[in-house]
């Protein structure tokens, strides 16, 4: 008697999670880059700051300290390599990246000096600053782009992932550290656009 309890159970949450975690049917809108078009899977793109002030430029691989993973944060010479990133929303149905909604996102680049792929995950909390950073390589990560006025700000709270979990949320913004600028949570947020490449 118990063990079909169990079973009868176990079958709730499964489909109770499984309707959860439905894709978007275009109740979210769409993130729209410089152009006015809605970010595409699969398109490269470059990450902007939304304006002069931020103090760097596009977002780009970052060598935080001569070791591996590479981070993620923004360049601070114009003249660097800069490679564009590719969006993979969460749901694979989907072929647009929607305002909070996850997906995963990689610099499309061949190799880098760490020979590790460069899809974006959220790091350890970093012991000197306290932060957490973003960085590449591992586990893929997710992220999602919420609304922030003329332009849109990067964030990390999977919940399209996993949504019956908590997460300790954040928004990515810059932290300085040894004079390079790098992506991290619980900082102000960076405000960015997305310029197809």
């Amino acid at each position: 008697m118990f063990r079909l309890i169990g079973a009868v159970g176990y079958i709730w949450l499964v489909m109770g999670m499984s309707s959860m975690a439905q894709p978007s049917n275009g109740t979210n809108s769409p993130v729209l880059d410089t152009a006015g078009q809605a970010l595409q899977r699969g398109v490269e793109y470059y990450i902007l700051p939304s304006s002069n002030s931020s103090g760097g430029g596009r977002l780009n691989l970052i060598d935080r300290n001569g070791s591996c993973p590479l981070s993620v944060g923004q360049e601070s010479n114009a003249s660097s390599q800069v490679y564009p990133v590719i969006f993979a929303p969460f749901f694979e149905q989907d072929m647009i990246v929607r305002e909070s909604r996850d997906f995963s996102v990689k610099f499309n680049v061949t190799y880098t000096i760490c020979i590790q792929p460069t899809t974006w995950r959220l790091g350890e909390r970093d012991d000197v600053t306290d932060k957490r950073m973003i960085v590449t390589a591992g586990k893929t990560g997710y992220f999602r782009i919420e609304r922030n006025g003329d332009g849109y700000y990067l964030a990390w709270c999977p919940t399209d992932v996993c949504p019956i979990c908590s997460f300790d949320c954040g928004s990515a913004g810059v932290l300085v550290v040894g004079g390079k600028r790098l992506l991290a949570l619980d900082v102000p947020a960076l405000s960015v656009v997305f310029k197809r490449a």
